[in-house]
């Protein structure tokens, strides 16, 4: 007699075998039917009412996937989406010099100085993902996904044969993911609260570039929720001291008491990407660790 060998088969049909399986029912397609799969009804999904089952999804999806890719370090790189690279920032000098413009010339040569932060950028993530390469757990570069110091993070992990993250926002303004995300971990938000607990949930670091309203956001987004305790302690890089110093005047923070003496200590300034590498190998055992199964 033939033993059976399906012990641990389903028990139940899957939910995308049921999908596939669903045959249309002429008389049960029109528009105001209720006849479809509630999890297969995207204009159910959509109702205000599963506002918290879309937010309970945008967090699951990230995380099931960064838990399937085995990810569980991370160094999060925050800053402009207007910062060029610097052959783009001299190209749109020229352009503005040829049409004359006084304040077009002016923006685009303040362009070309910051464009210095793109290749700092790019290198960090080079050298965070090259040297995190051989551990057992890498560390993966994680950024908002768009253009600027965004694309720069992103590229410098994509040139050194890395992967890297990026968690897009939907915007008014289509912002489109940059080019050098990995595919399989280019993810796209509508609730800006899951993007940011995505950015922190795995970050062993913040890194900030100089950047506008949601660069400053998440900076102090980060800062507060060390501050008062509610994660934990971790470096928070700024890249610039003169334009975070010229910005945010700290010590005037000190000494209206707005924050205590010692708060100014959850940061620290840096310059150059070998600079903000040295200091996270300060902090952290940054060395290569045997792969699983390795020998020791």
């Amino acid at each position: 007699m033939n033993k059976r060998k399906d012990l641990t088969a389903r028990n139940f049909p899957s939910a995308k075998d049921e999908v596939r399986a669903n045959q249309p029912r002429p008389d049960y397609a029109g528009p105001n039917s209720a006849y479809k799969l509630a999890f297969d009804d995207s204009e159910f999904l959509l109702r205000d009412e599963l506002r918290p089952v879309r937010m309970q999804l945008e967090l699951l999806k990230p995380e099931l996937i960064q838990h399937e890719q085995g990810i569980k370090s991370t160094i999060v790189m925050f800053g402009s989406a207007r910062i060029k690279p610097r052959e783009d920032a001299l190209e749109a000098l020229a352009t503005a010099q040829k049409l004359g413009d006084a304040a077009a010339i002016k923006r685009a040569e303040a362009q070309v100085g910051m464009s210095h932060f793109y290749e700092e950028a790019r290198r960090f993530a080079a050298i965070v993902t090259r040297a995190s390469a051989e551990r057992a757990d890498p560390i993966y570069i994680v950024t908002g996904g768009g253009p600027g110091i965004m694309e720069a993070g992103n590229r410098g992990a994509y040139e050194v044969g890395g992967k890297s993250i990026g968690l897009n926002i939907v915007l008014p303004h289509e912002q489109h993911p940059n080019p050098y995300i990995t595919p399989e971990l280019c993810f796209r938000f509508h609730y800006f609260a899951m993007r940011k607990m995505h950015f922190l949930m795995r970050s062993v670091a913040l890194v900030c570039f100089p950047g506008g309203f949601g660069t400053l956001d998440e900076l102090f987004e980060t800062m507060t929720l060390i501050q008062t305790g509610k994660c934990r302690r971790r470096p928070i890089l700024m890249f610039g001291r003169e334009f975070w110093t010229r910005l945010i005047n700290f010590e005037l923070l000190i000494e209206t008491g707005m924050i205590s003496a010692g708060d100014e200590q959850l940061f620290h300034f840096v310059e150059t990407a070998e600079e903000a590498w040295a200091l996270l190998e300060s902090t952290y055992d940054l060395h290569a660790q045997p792969a699983a199964g390795d020998g020791v």
